[in-house]
């Protein structure tokens, strides 16, 4: 059996060994999980010198399965899943090493996708969240109506079938996911248009699901909620004290939590109080930075955040030491939320909180959409609809001694 002890890379890897272990050393590994991760790089290497095969291949999962399953065969009792050698991939691809493109199977569909998805990001501007929804719509159509894999054309798409797919996914979702799909789709044909597949503009084929303009309530959380979230916080360790810290940008600042996770170092300008938030469409607006806001940033930021080179505000408590996703700030207010007994919520819920105690405290639904940054007031006014203060003086006494 391979010597498994060893750090030493050779093989197509060996270029990279150095970089890869000054990259575990700033993302705050520990001595004995960098070794561990250089030795699944050598043999990862040896692996794939033996083969002949070339750093690329780690992204077919074709490839990925049969060294997994080599391994095993050898003995090995670690690292033997996808997820294990995600540090390893991510680096050979911030290096150039890897190339994305290369894990896909070529397929005239995948290669459709990859181009949409790159008009996404490089034309539209849009969010990595909001152009991975639209990628799963595109997949999710492409797949189900025009079978470009099987050799149909996509000058053969019809409105009937455009109508007939949403009809048919609108009964599965629920009215916001029915929002996204149609929202995803017109994207789609509108780019399929543009780019000459089609002949014809069908994105008005698609039928608008059922429902109406702020026909919902926002769920919000109470004052006590708020305070039950916060009080949750161990602020007695560097976690708890990041963790607090987001919770109260959260709760004051009314951000989404894609606003949270892109937060920068330089984002915060303690000169003049304010700090810089990146909203959606790449906008960047300049909020004030409220004084408990500040105190419990700098609590966070002189005694609990890592040393690292990462510019991002909030990183993650254990190695990687990297920024924060989206999903990863979702999941510190869900633990707050069974920390505390509350039910559990998301950011969003925390937003929603704000307006309202905005609207409560006297704030016009005008000040309220420049906090939250709505683009329109229609956007903001559903707030209105839980202004319990302001819905009362339109409220009429119960007619009595009518029969």
């Amino acid at each position: 059996m391979r010597d498994r002890r060893r750090e030493r890379v050779t093989g197509p890897l060996a270029e990279h060994a150095e970089g890869f272990r000054a990259v575990l050393v700033a993302q705050g590994y520990l001595q004995g999980s960098a070794t561990c991760q250089l030795q699944l790089m050598a043999e990862v290497g040896d692996w794939l010198s033996e083969r002949e095969l070339g750093p690329s291949e780690l992204l077919s999962s074709a490839r990925v399965d049969e060294l997994l399953q080599d391994r095993r065969a050898e003995g090995a009792k670690t690292f033997l899943s996808r997820r294990a050698l995600v540090p390893l991939t991510s680096y050979l691809m911030s290096q150039g090493a890897v190339l994305a493109t290369s894990a896909q199977t070529g397929s005239p569909t995948e290669t459709l996708v990859q181009e949409y998805g790159r008009v996404l990001l490089d034309e539209r501007g849009l969010s990595k969240g909001t152009i991975a929804n639209y990628l799963r719509v595109a997949r999710l159509f492409l797949s189900e109506c025009c079978h470009l894999d099987d050799g149909e054309d996509l000058q053969q798409l019809t409105a009937r079938q455009v109508s007939g797919f949403v009809v048919e996914q609108c009964r599965q979702r629920h009215s916001g996911s029915a929002q996204v799909l149609v929202t995803g789709l017109r994207s789609l044909l509108r780019f399929l248009f543009a780019a000459h597949y089609i002949s014809h503009q069908l994105s008005g084929a698609v039928p608008t699901p059922s429902g109406f303009a702020g026909g919902s309530l926002p769920h919000i959380l109470d004052d006590d909620m708020i305070e039950a979230l916060l009080a949750s916080c161990e602020r007695r360790n560097a976690c708890g004290r990041r963790d607090f810290a987001m919770l109260t940008v959260l709760a004051r600042l009314c951000l989404r939590a894609g606003e949270v996770a892109t937060l920068l170092l330089d984002d915060l300008d303690w000169r003049h109080g304010e700090i810089v938030v990146r909203g959606k469409g790449g906008r960047r607006e300049r909020m004030p930075l409220p004084v408990d806001v500040g105190e419990a940033l700098v609590a966070y930021l002189s005694d609990g955040r890592p040393s690292t080179t990462c510019r991002s505000l909030f990183l993650r408590s254990y190695a990687p030491i990297t920024g924060l996703t989206s999903s990863a700030v979702s999941m510190v207010v869900h633990r707050a939320c069974l920390r505390a007994g509350v039910t559990p919520a998301g950011p969003h819920r925390m937003r929603h909180h704000g307006a309202s105690a905005m609207l409560r405290n006297g704030a016009t639904l005008s000040d309220v959409g420049h906090v939250l940054r709505h683009l329109r007031v229609a956007t903001t006014s559903v707030y209105a609809k839980v202004d319990r203060v302001a819905l009362a003086a339109l409220g009429q006494p119960w007619p009595t001694g009518v029969r």
